[in-house]
């Protein structure tokens, strides 16, 4: 084992090494936990606040929105506070985004909703500004895609937990909430209808405020090391001697567009495949499952790339090919929308028989989790290979090109409302070919000139 400059570990590091991928692993299932939440939040919200498909998806608008709004301020409160303290301030501020929720459910007041969002989201921003290249700088950077994808499994994981677990508590029954229902009900039976749905939100926000309360105290008195990223861009000519602008490296910039487009997808193919379930005829209680699907996906591409990844493909070849499978699995997932093949799978859990929904075209966009699994990883070591002491700016705008969730699945809220809800998937096409491009040769730039 070895650091970020290649030099053998001593024990005493090896073990702080060890200790400091364990924590940041728990940050990254926190990170899971709360994200993937949005996928119900969607259709949830959709109803108890009457919301059409565009409106709905301002979700995640204001979830992701903040990490563009807040990841440069995020990268001045690490300097002061370092990333641990700044790791606690970030757990803090999602309890306060998840409090929020409450004030919202009662007065069903959807701008309110959207404030808890955008907070959890400034807190997530500070947690992932930090953590990322935490993961890239404790060890060989050829290695640091097999970290991430490490980290990633944890996030998955908890990915594919938390939408079943809320989806079970809000979205049990909502089938009867339907347009049809509620249009027949005088204002003040429909009222009290959709004010009982939207209080099914208040007690799982509670304990998760609770718990990330509790995870940032831990975190304020663990032993996790503080590492410095200045001192390593000393050590780096190339980034402390010849440049003096962070956009004076294409690879970075190139990269946070590529991160852009990449969560874009990636959001598209989790958050609006519940609803892309329902289009396709099933119940809220059989869809609820889909978001898990494309998860679980995502997981075992994460781990095909921590086999696969350095020893048998590089990254850059690895994130080409998860490019191409996104083009193959978007376009047949499109044109086996109308073929409406579905059944329902049975599977035994030690006696409890788990019934699981099946359709073609909602499978293909499930196997985007697959396609969109080694992208991360592979882009940011890609995108921050040879910043030096702007790594900490750098990492701060690739955090920034996590807005692509908050604006793709508008996009796709409004081609939704415009064409079908398979049709609106055409928008995540030019965005695997942009990924492409990035692994075949966007990430070699080092110039904005030509040879």
């Amino acid at each position: 084992m070895a650091n970020h400059s290649g030099l053998p570990l001593t024990e005493k590091a090896k073990g702080n090494y060890i200790l400091s991928i364990t924590i940041i692993g728990i940050f990254f299932f926190i990170f899971g936990f709360v994200t993937w939440l949005n996928s119900v939040l969607i259709p949830f919200l959709k109803i108890a606040c009457e919301k059409n498909n565009f409106e709905s998806y301002f979700v995640a608008f204001a979830f992701y929105i903040s990490y563009f709004v807040m990841a440069i301020p995020s990268s001045f409160v690490l300097k002061k506070t370092g990333f641990k303290n700044g790791m606690s301030l970030g757990l803090v501020l999602m309890a306060i985004g998840a409090l929020i929720f409450i004030p919202a459910a009662y007065s069903r007041m959807y701008g309110l909703f959207l404030t808890g969002l955008f907070v959890q989201g400034t807190g997530l921003a500070v947690l992932q500004t930090a953590s990322n290249p935490y993961v890239t700088i404790l060890g060989p950077l050829e290695s640091a895609a097999k970290r991430i994808s490490i980290m990633g499994i944890c996030n998955k994981i908890a990915g594919v937990i938390s939408p079943l677990i809320l989806g079970a508590i809000v979205l049990k029954g909502m089938d009867r909430y339907d347009k049809t229902l509620l249009g027949a009900m005088d204002e003040l039976q429909k009222n009290a209808m959709l004010n009982d749905l939207a209080g099914r939100i208040i007690l799982p926000y509670i304990i998760m405020a609770v718990v990330l309360v509790i995870l940032a105290v831990l975190l304020r008195f663990s032993a996790l090391p503080d590492i410095d990223t200045d001192q390593d861009g000393e050590a780096s000519s190339a980034a402390g001697t010849t440049k003096t602008s962070i956009f004076q490296f294409p690879q970075l910039v190139l990269g946070v567009i590529a991160i852009f487009v990449y969560v874009g997808v990636e959001v598209v193919a989790v958050d609006t495949i519940i609803n892309y379930g329902k289009a396709q005829g099933f119940s809220f209680e059989l869809s609820k499952y889909f978001a898990s699907y494309t998860l679980a996906a995502m997981v075992l591409g994460y781990i095909i790339g921590i086999i696969t990844i350095p020893k048998y493909l590089k990254q850059e070849k690895a994130l080409m090919i998860s490019a191409l499978l996104g083009i193959v699995f978007g376009v047949l997932a499109i044109a086996t929308a109308e073929i409406h093949y579905q059944t329902t799978f049975s599977l035994n859990l030690g006696g409890f028989v788990l019934s699981l929904p099946f359709d073609l075209s909602v499978f293909f966009i499930a196997l985007l989790g697959l396609a969109n699994a080694i992208m991360w990883p592979a882009i940011w070591p890609l995108a921050i290979n040879g910043l030096g002491q702007f790594t900490k700016t750098g990492s701060a705008l690739l955090i920034m090109g996590i807005a692509g969730g908050a604006l793709l699945p508008l996009l796709y809220g409004r081609m939704v409302d415009l064409f079908s809800p398979h049709q609106a998937y055409w928008i995540i096409i030019p965005c695997y070919m942009f990924i492409f491009y990035y692994a075949l040769t966007g990430h070699n730039k080092r110039s904005w000139k030509k040879n």
